[in-house]
C-alpha cells in the first residue's frame, strides 16, 4: 500500500502543468512500446517520417504490400545495401556499429544503422544525426527486434521507407519509378530502388545518374551471394 500510495501522488501530485506534462511523458514512453504489438499484426497507417515530411511539403503516396506479393529480388537487394548481417544481429550490428565508432568522431553513421534502427527511427523518432535520437533508437530497436519476426519487420521497412519525395514503400515506388508493381521487380530495377535508399532526394531510381548505375551493379553483384543470409525469413516469393 505504501507503495501504491507513493505512485499515486508522484501521479497525482503537484500542479497541474506537472501532472499533465508527467502523462504527455508517459505516453510518449509507452507509444512506441504499445504500437509495436499493434503493428505486429496490423498495416503501419503511417510513421513519424511520413508525418514530418508533411510539413515540408510532401504528399504522403503509399501502398501497403505483403512481404509475399513483393518481388524477392527486392529483399536481396536491401538487405545486401542496407544489413547483411540482418538475420544474426538482434536490432544492432555490432560489428558495424563498432566500426562506424573507430571511423571518426562524428558517431555512427548510417552503414552501423540495422533494418531494426531504421525502422525505430522512422516509425518513432526523427531524423537527423545526434547521439539522443541515437540513444533512444538503439534500445528500440532492439525492443522491436525482440516482439517482431525478422519477416515483419522487413515488410515493415519496406512498406514505410522512403523511396522519393513523398514516396513511401515498395509498391508506390515501383510504380512511381517503373510503373509496375512491386511483384514484378527485376534484379536491376530492385538493385537501384536500394541504391536511392541513402538519399532519396537526390537519388532517382527511374532516372539513374552515373553513379546510381554504378551502385546498383555492385548491390546487384553482392545479390548473388545473398541466399544463404536470408533463412529467417521463411519461405521467399518467388523470384
Amino acid at each position: 500500500m505504501i507503495f501504491g500510495d507513493k505512485l499515486k501522488a508522484f501521479w497525482f501530485s503537484g500542479p497541474p502543468w506537472r501532472v499533465w506534462l508527467k502523462r504527455v511523458l508517459a505516453m510518449i514512453f509507452l507509444w512506441p512500446l504499445v504500437m509495436t504489438l499493434v503493428y505486429g499484426i496490423m498495416p503501419v497507417p503511417f510513421s513519424n517520417l511520413m508525418i514530418l515530411r508533411l510539413f515540408t511539403g510532401n504528399g504522403i503516396h503509399k501502398d501497403w504490400v505483403s512481404y509475399s506479393a513483393m518481388s524477392a529480388q527486392l529483399a536481396r537487394a536491401v538487405l545486401a545495401s542496407e544489413d547483411q548481417r540482418f538475420c544474426s544481429h538482434h536490432g544492432i550490428d555490432w560489428i558495424e556499429f563498432q566500426d562506424a565508432m573507430d571511423g571518426g568522431d562524428e558517431g555512427p553513421s548510417r552503414g552501423a544503422s540495422t533494418i531494426s534502427m531504421q525502422v525505430a527511427k522512422n516509425m518513432f523518432l526523427w531524423e537527423g544525426r545526434s547521439f539522443i535520437r541515437k540513444g533512444l533508437e538503439m534500445p528500440l530497436a532492439l525492443y522491436m527486434d525482440g516482439i517482431l519476426t525478422k519477416r515483419r519487420m522487413l515488410e515493415i521497412y519496406l512498406n514505410i521507407v522512403e523511396w522519393g519525395p513523398g514516396i513511401y514503400g515498395a509498391e508506390a515506388a515501383s510504380q512511381h519509378h517503373f510503373g509496375k508493381s512491386s511483384a514484378r521487380l527485376t534484379a536491376r530495377e530492385a538493385a537501384l530502388l536500394a541504391a536511392v535508399l541513402p538519399n532519396p532526394f537526390k537519388r532517382d531510381a527511374g532516372h539513374p545518374s552515373a553513379k546510381v548505375r554504378a551502385i546498383a551493379a555492385h548491390i546487384q553483384d553482392m545479390m548473388d551471394g545473398m541466399d544463404g543470409y536470408l533463412a529467417c525469413l521463411g519461405q521467399n516469393p518467388p523470384l
